[in-house]
């Protein structure tokens, strides 16, 4: 009896779920101005993600060296390599 139930419930929500979704107009066009400004947004938050991340390596890396220190282990930071670093100082320009 349990499994007549579940497979009614599943049935429900199936089909309410395909009916919802068959009611749904289809989404406007987007304008040029739009676009352009999807497009800002996307890169702005590009941006951001790229700087927390950089952000959050520094604060591992630190964290490491700090405890090899610690540890009385001498560690040297690895030299990056120079497409990192000119990408690194030179951020991209819109």
């Amino acid at each position: 009896m349990k499994t007549i139930r579940a497979l009614a419930a599943f049935a429900l929500v199936v089909g309410s779920f395909g009916f919802a979704l068959a009611k749904l107009p289809p989404a406007p066009p987007l304008t040029d101005a739009q676009k352009e400004e999807a497009k800002a947004k996307a890169a702005a938050a590009a941006a951001l993600a790229a700087q927390q991340q950089a952000a959050a390596e520094d604060r591992v890396a630190a964290h490491y060296f700090a405890d090899m220190k610690a540890k009385g282990k001498q560690v040297t930071p690895p030299q990056m390599a120079p497409a990192a670093a000119a990408a690194k100082a030179a951020p991209a320009k819109k």
